[in-house]
């Protein structure tokens, strides 16, 4: 592995690239990536590198995201069959039916979505400023898509804002179950329980904690608790276990693993950097309304 990490790191010096990895990703991609974090951040990061080439360790949403805020460097999926189950569950034409059905009412999309979906909607949000992006809107009812979960959480935290979502959701926090959280309470008593808000808001109201990837892990960083109950994916739990020793971390059970997160190798990141494949191309007038979306989100969470 060492001989491909240090062959993966010449040739990002040489061809001035920047390697971006998502914190679902397989914890050994982090040896090679220059940021590793929630899929926004990483985006707006390598729009301020002057990098030319953004190889993305992540999935295809997240590469369209980053062509749109740098639209002049090749961005690079490692793996281009990576895909969103939640982000797959609407496209364009299913919008646009979810708006007939419900005219006149502001359109938030997740930051999981396609750049087509985003290109036909007011604002974006992800799950660390959603509650915040709605509330800004200063409305009564918003029409709120691809995830059920994450639009019906922040309706309860706001309390006086009616969210119409679209019924999409993420296959694999979805697998986390109430009973889940029960038996590993059980199991370890002393443990919080930190939780994302993709999850089925049964599991939500269990939690200690709700938060994003991100916030998970600055909860899990900064509180006094030595023992966690990680209600998200796999690959929060090992950054944690690698990056916090002296803190116990449990992952609510033993399968909640994204099989797209998890298909990118060392061996495809040294590929597509060889060879520059697998590059990502927007729609320019695509880009144009997508990035107003994202933009929007951007002025609102300052």
């Amino acid at each position: 592995m060492q001989a491909l990490v240090e062959s993966i790191n010449k040739l990002k010096k040489e061809k001035k690239a920047v390697i971006l990895a998502h914190c679902y990703q397989p914890v050994e991609i982090d040896l090679v990536a220059d940021y590793v974090g929630d899929s926004l951040y990483l985006s707006q990061v390598a729009a301020k590198t002057d990098a030319e080439i953004i190889i993305f360790a992540g999935v295809y949403f997240m590469a369209q995201t980053a062509k749109i805020l740098s639209p002049d460097k090749k961005v690079i999926l490692p793996q281009i069959d990576a895909g969103c189950r939640m982000a797959d569950m609407i496209d364009y034409n299913q919008l646009l039916e979810f708006k007939a059905k419900n005219p006149g009412i502001p359109t938030v999309c997740y930051v999981n979505s396609t750049a087509e979906v985003k290109s036909e909607c007011d604002l974006c949000c992800t799950s660390s400023n959603a509650v915040k992006v709605v509330a800004s809107l200063n409305t009564d009812k918003i029409l709120f898509l691809p995830d059920t979960y994450l639009g019906k959480w922040v309706e309860k935290q706001l309390g006086n804002v009616e969210v119409i979502t679209y019924p999409g959701f993420c296959p694999t926090h979805l697998q986390i179950r109430p009973d889940d959280i029960e038996a590993a309470r059980n199991t370890y008593p002393e443990a919080l329980v930190l939780a994302h808000p993709e999850c089925h808001m049964s599991v939500s109201e269990m939690a200690d904690y709700v938060g994003s990837t991100t916030g998970i892990m600055n909860f899990a960083k900064n509180s006094d608790n030595k023992s966690f109950i990680i209600a998200t994916e796999q690959g929060v739990v090992d950054r944690l276990k690698r990056d916090y020793p002296d803190k116990e971390f449990i992952p609510v059970k033993n399968n909640i693993v994204c099989p797209n997160m998890k298909m990118t190798s060392l061996e495809d990141i040294l590929k597509v950097l060889e060879d520059e494949s697998n590059e990502i191309f927007v729609d320019e007038n695509i880009v144009q309304k997508a990035v107003k979306c994202i933009d929007r989100m951007l002025e609102v969470s300052k």
